[in-house]
């Protein structure tokens, strides 16, 4: 909605066409626009060759920005972070590998090699990378649909990591084609739902550790897993006495409980350990990728699923520290880094990683300062892969299911919800699809729903832009919303509304019918005044199509039918041009109704206003009404 300064007619604004540019030059805006928001390009303009070749490394290796200037007081810092977050990605990614159902030790491969990568390549200094919940259920529970993790272990394995590979390999093409648009579709709304339904299925899944139920559900929904619960009580654990020690420890009691097992003899009270774990750092894995056979399609399918998700996941973590610490992370850069790690990682016996939640906000608190802090993770994981994985083989599987647990309550964000609940209704409604379509149905079908009713109203938005009706807040200029503002007023003669939306083929049909009845509407005399202007606001009107144009001309032919006359205001760059091409015989796009402003509209054409005449019988109502 526009604003005018001045109401006297004899001074308008004339509105012009934008300057010429070919269609090429339009066409290489608009992909500027679209790849290029935040032109990389720009820090290389004026700068002599020696730079511009340092600054072009800086942009591909963000290493390079920093470790020229690393010193040892920053080391101090990154040593204690790295080692801390080292104490919980040791279990935690036994755990998560446990959750995917993959062995245990591919969970410290994947703690070790990514984080080397992603110091390289990625941009955040606070992420610490490696396996995460969400991405180890998702592709768990995917392969686990078709093939058996206990029946075919090493196809299994086999499908996991040629997942990964795909994953790494989406990953890194949005980075590369500049498409990270893609991962907007996922909304807060979205992620809060589907993270809180998948920590309660995470959680429920930890039954099986937790209680010593051998014949569990493969299945990753609400009812599945509780019928498992309740119809398998007779092969819960036999010594109750002895669950405490694990199932109720915090993180920490990794070694305490290690340490009883080992005392007690834990298998022989029928308490699962996690058994020997192999001695040394990753094997290479490149020759267990599948690019062919029947499950092929499934490796691809959850590749994309899980790298959407780690994706988000690592970017979302990594802007949100970058805002605490006020430096800004590379969105592209991340999901080239992100992709790379997961690709070299299906290479060296990984599975799907990116930035952890937890850990990264205990990297955080622990006071990172640099991205070395993984580095000192990943070596502190190398020395448990060489020399303490023996120490590993009496740690109770009940404890990894107490460790995720902990580590996936925190994911459930009720303060959050009730936020999106205040704020708005239909993303509460996302969201809570999101939750129940997890638990109930399962992790995909969940986030599909959710993701399909965003994209509903994404196109309800486009089949049905806001047009609002105009009116004259009094002794002012200016023009607003008159069921906003309760004391704007309407203008008699005058039909103004407000577009606020591009113009194309999918909501010409319901913008034609809208304004033809508001005319129907007003189109009653008032004040002596009968509607001869419909005045459209098209300051908000950012892009019209061919479809869009030709919503003018009908308009044109219905209203003149009704002797209203059109007038356009502020109409944008693309959009005045669009018109007055198509407006080769000016039938449409009167100069005389092209106006800069909604108030030198009005003052101009107010002179120009048919005062209709009253009839005889109006006299004769009116004089009665006057005497009464």
């Amino acid at each position: 909605m526009e604003e005018g300064t001045s109401s006297d007619s004899t001074n308008l604004h004339q509105v012009v066409p934008p300057p010429y540019k070919s269609s090429l030059e339009k066409f290489i805006t608009k992909i500027k626009e679209i790849l290029f928001p935040d032109d990389p390009l720009r820090q290389f303009k004026g700068q002599p060759l020696h730079r511009k070749l340092i600054l072009g490394a800086q942009y591909v290796f963000p290493l390079l920005q920093w470790a020229p200037t690393y010193s040892f007081k920053l080391f101090k810092s990154d040593l204690i972070s790295g080692l801390t977050i080292a104490s919980l990605a040791i279990p935690q990614g036994i755990s998560y590998a446990k959750l995917a159902n993959l062995p245990a030790i591919l969970g410290l491969y994947s703690s070790f090699v990514p984080p080397l990568v992603y110091v390289v390549l990625g941009s955040s200094m606070d992420l610490a990378v490696g396996p995460v919940s969400i991405a180890s259920l998702v592709l768990g529970s995917m392969i686990t649909e078709e093939v058996s993790p206990t029946a075919q272990p090493d196809l299994f394995l086999q499908l996991a990591l040629t997942s990964t590979f795909f994953a790494g390999i989406f990953q890194a093409a949005l980075g590369v084609l500049r498409l990270g648009f893609i991962i907007d579709f996922l909304s807060k709304a979205i992620l809060l739902g589907f993270m809180a339904g998948s920590a309660v299925i995470v959680a429920l899944q930890q039954l099986k550790g937790l209680l010593g139920i051998t014949h569990f559900t493969k299945k990753m929904a609400l009812i599945p897993v509780l019928s498992s619960v309740f119809h398998n009580t007779d092969e819960s654990i036999k010594k109750p006495q002895l669950f405490w020690v694990s199932a109720g420890a915090p993180l920490l009691s990794v070694i305490i409980s290690t340490a009883l097992a080992f005392a007690i003899k834990a298998q022989r009270h029928g308490i699962s350990v996690i058994g020997k774990l192999p001695r040394g750092i990753n094997p290479p894995s490149a020759d267990k990728l599948l690019f062919h056979g029947d499950h092929l399609v499934l490796a691809i399918k959850t590749g994309l699923i899980t790298g959407i998700l780690s994706l988000t996941e690592g970017i979302a973590v990594g802007r949100t520290f970058a805002t605490i610490r006020n430096y800004k992370v590379d969105g592209n850069k991340e999901m080239m880094a992100i992709g790379f790690m997961n690709v070299v990682g299906s290479t060296t016996s990984c599975y799907v990683t990116t930035g952890s939640f937890s850990r990264s906000a205990i990297n955080h608190n622990a006071g990172a300062r640099t991205a070395m802090s993984n580095v000192v993770m990943s070596v502190t994981v190398l020395v448990t892969l060489l020399f303490l994985m023996p120490l590993f083989q009496y740690t109770p599987n009940v404890i990894l299911g107490a460790i995720i647990i902990a580590a996936v309550i925190g994911l459930i964000d009720i303060p959050s919800a009730y936020l999106i609940w205040k704020i708005d209704k239909f993303d509460f409604v996302v969201m809570l699809t999101a939750f129940f379509g997890v638990i109930f149905i399962s992790v995909q079908l969940g986030l599909a729903l959710a993701v399909a009713l965003s994209v509903l109203r994404v196109l309800l938005q486009i089949t049905r832009p806001k047009t609002v009706m105009l009116g004259n807040i009094p002794a002012t200029n200016i023009y607003r919303n008159i069921h906003h503002y309760k004391e704007a007023i309407r203008v008699p003669g005058f039909l103004i509304l407000s577009i606020e939306a591009p113009i194309n083929f999918a909501n010409i049909t319901y913008l034609n019918e809208r304004i033809y009845r508001w005319v129907e509407e007003e189109a009653t005399i008032k004040e002596n005044v009968c509607l001869q202007f419909l005045v459209l606001d098209m300051s908000a009107v950012s892009t019209i199509d061919t479809s869009g144009v030709s919503l003018f001309k009908d308009l044109k032919n219905l209203l003149t039918i009704k002797g209203v006359a059109i007038v356009l205001v502020n109409p944008l760059a693309e959009v005045i041009d669009k018109l007055k091409k198509s407006d080769d015989g000016h039938d449409f796009i009167g100069a005389e109704y092209l106006f800069l402003t909604v108030g030198e509209a009005v003052a101009s054409l107010s002179s120009a206003m048919k005062t209709k005449t009253p009839t005889m019988e109006e006299e004769e109502a009116q004089a009665i009404v006057t005497e009464y």
